[in-house]
């Protein structure tokens, strides 16, 4: 009777075992899913070893706190007949309870302060890049080594009908088309490095602060203006990376992904040869004859890429914050004004310079197409060669 007894106690046991388990796999995998990821560089297994390192001691130390306080909430309750003690203090419990709280936190900060100095130590970088964060997009430039004339902008590609109405007014609200796979985390230009290259990068801002976060890299660094921030990396897989700005930097602050490219060393150099051959077919062109049409349709472009988010597809704007371009002073008015706007920005206001961020071609192009699109017919054609004469003008 005695083994049939105890055989079945340990079915019950291991059905309630199995139950238990069969409970807690969805909990355990959705704390996967919503914990960091340990990356695909160095500094950031580090940082999720730390990180579940310091967890399991905040989980044991709750564990012994909360068990003593449950113990003696059930074992000296007062329908127990429980007497409270009569002492004011204890100089060994006071000792005890001091000494182990120092002693656990001087076991964090050892491993802590190892994994901060391997964040913080950007020395021997094989390439430097520059990031510079603008509302809304991040410019990269390649500031040393091959690379040194490469300098690009990286903007949101998500097409304009899946964000529906916050881009153009005439889509009805509600009305949107079916979202991509990697809805707002989408570029028209990734930043692309090289795998198992220490990369180091150098921040700052042009006008407010934006904060360039890569999860997979363990890498989140402020870009401020006047200020320049370091951090690196050194990816050991390739792959396609997706990050996001992480700065309330404006009203269009979710709209500011990083991506990021990493390629063999081979792939990377083809890029980069690649890169440097359009940037010197982008500076001959300045040189060659534009007829309007050609401007408007460079300008039409440029003002998609740069311009739409703040004065809207049709050239409505948002005023106050971001006036109308149709029928504008600026844009119907004399010549030389627009010219100076688009070059120097206004100071105190959302308008930014944009006379150091695009070409002669770009600035010509979409100055022609803001004068003559948008509901304006002024007429006017602005060259390249002119902006450059009023670029160097202004020097």
């Amino acid at each position: 009777m005695l083994p049939t007894i105890k055989n079945t106690l340990n079915k019950l046991c291991s059905s309630v075992a199995l139950a238990a388990l069969a409970a807690l796999l969805p909990a355990l995998s959705l704390a996967a899913e919503v914990n960091m990821p340990q990356g695909v560089t160095s500094v950031s297994r580090a940082t999720y070893k730390l990180h579940m390192d310091i967890i399991w001691i905040c989980v044991a130390i709750a564990v012994v706190v909360y068990g003593v306080l449950f113990y003696s909430l059930i074992r000296y309750r007062k329908s127990k007949g429980a007497v409270p003690a009569t002492f004011s203090h204890s100089t060994l419990v006071e000792i005890i309870w001091t000494s182990i709280p120092f002693l656990i936190l001087v076991g964090m900060a050892i491993p802590s302060t190892r994994v901060l100095t391997q964040i913080y130590d950007t020395s021997n970088a094989e390439l430097d890049i520059k990031i510079t964060g603008y509302q809304w997009r991040w410019q990269y430039s390649y500031i040393n080594g091959d690379g040194e004339d490469v300098t690009f902008f990286s903007n949101l590609s998500t097409p304009r009908e899946q964000i529906g109405s916050l881009f153009d007014p005439s889509v009805p609200e509600g009305s949107f088309a079916e979202k991509g796979e990697h809805y707002l985390l989408e570029v028209d230009e990734p930043l692309v490095i090289p795998v198992n290259t220490k990369v180091r990068f150098l921040l700052t801002s042009a006008d407010v602060i934006h904060s360039w976060w890569m999860p997979q890299f363990a890498l989140k660094r402020d870009a401020i203006p006047g200020f320049i921030n370091e951090a690196w990396v050194n990816v050991e897989e390739t792959g396609t990376y997706r990050g996001q700005c992480t700065e309330l930097c404006g009203q269009l602050h979710g709209f500011m992904p990083i991506v990021v490219e990493v390629k063999e060393r081979a792939d990377f150099d083809a890029w980069l040869a690649e890169k440097q051959a359009a940037a010197a077919a982008a500076a001959e062109l300045t040189n060659q004859e534009w007829t309007m049409e050609q401007l408007v349709a460079e300008g039409q472009t440029v003002y998609t890429t740069f311009c739409v988010a703040c004065h809207q597809v049709n050239g409505q704007g948002l005023p106050p914050a971001f006036p109308p371009l149709t029928g504008s002073v600026v844009t119907t008015g004399p010549i030389e004004e627009h010219i100076n706007v688009v070059l120097n920005g206004r100071p105190g206001t959302a308008m930014a310079a944009f006379g150091a961020l695009l070409t002669p071609v770009q600035l010509a192009g979409v100055i022609t197409y803001e004068r003559n699109a948008l509901g304006n017919s002024v007429g006017d054609l602005v060259t390249p060669i002119e902006i450059l004469q009023a670029q160097q003008a202004g020097q």
